[in-house]
C-alpha cells in the first residue's frame, strides 16, 4: 500500500516530517501572500520586487536573465518580460558594458533604488515573530534549515545556493566548520545562506 499523502492531516497527526512539510507550505503562503500584499501596494509583480531586491543587494555578474532565471526558478522569458516592465517604469537600466554584446547587466536607477526601500522590508511581519523565538530554538532551526537547503540543493531541486556548505573556501572536522577565506572557525550561526564571496566547490 501508498504512504499517504504528507498533506493528508491523518498521515501529519502520525509523521514528524509531513507536520514539517505541512509547517513549511504555511510560511511559504505567509511569505507570498506579505510579497503579494506589497506588489498591489506599488503596481508592481511579485517578482519585478524580488528582481529590485536582488539586484540592489547582488554582484552586477548575477544581474542578469540567465542568472536571475536560475535564482528564481522560473523560465527566461518571464523574467524577460519582467525586465522590460522595469525597464519602462524606469526602475532599472541595462549595462551593456561586457564584452558580449547580446548580454547585459542591470543596474538600479535612482528610482529604482527608492523603490528597493519601499519593498524590502516586506517580510518584516515574519522577522518580528522570530524575535518572540528563544536564541536557542532559533539556532536550532537555522541548522535544519540550511542543511535541508543544501540538501535540495544536492538533488537539484534548488538549482542556485551560495551557502557556505557547498563553497570551496568551506571546510568541516568532527563538529567544527572553518572558512578557509575568513581564516576563522565558524559557530553553526555563522553558516551563510547568501554569501557574496561564495565561490562553488569544483
Amino acid at each position: 500500500m501508498d504512504k499517504r499523502s504528507v498533506f493528508d492531516p491523518k498521515q501529519q497527526q502520525d509523521d514528524l516530517s509531513s507536520k514539517i512539510i505541512a509547517g513549511l507550505e504555511r510560511i511559504s503562503q505567509a511569505f507570498k501572500a506579505l510579497l503579494w500584499e506589497k506588489a498591489k501596494q506599488l503596481g508592481l509583480s511579485p517578482i519585478q520586487i524580488q528582481i529590485l531586491i536582488f539586484v540592489a543587494y547582488h554582484k552586477s555578474e548575477f544581474n542578469n536573465v540567465s542568472f536571475l532565471a536560475q535564482e528564481f526558478n522560473v523560465t527566461k522569458p518571464t523574467i524577460s518580460d519582467a525586465i522590460r516592465v522595469l525597464v519602462k517604469k524606469e526602475l532599472v537600466v541595462k549595462d551593456h558594458s561586457s564584452s558580449d554584446n547580446r548580454s547585459y547587466s542591470l543596474l538600479l536607477s535612482g528610482e529604482g533604488k527608492k523603490m528597493v526601500t519601499e519593498t524590502e522590508h516586506f517580510a518584516n511581519p515574519l522577522v518580528e515573530q522570530l524575535e518572540f523565538v528563544e536564541s536557542a530554538e532559533k539556532e536550532n532551526l537555522f541548522k535544519t534549515l540550511s542543511k535541508l537547503i543544501y540538501q535540495l540543493n544536492q538533488i537539484g531541486v534548488l538549482t542556485v545556493q551560495r551557502t557556505c556548505f557547498a563553497c570551496k573556501f568551506y571546510a568541516k572536522s568532527a563538529d567544527n566548520h572553518y572558512c578557509n577565506l575568513l581564516e576563522k572557525q565558524l559557530k553553526h550561526s555563522d553558516i551563510r545562506l547568501d554569501c557574496v564571496e561564495f565561490e562553488e566547490r569544483s
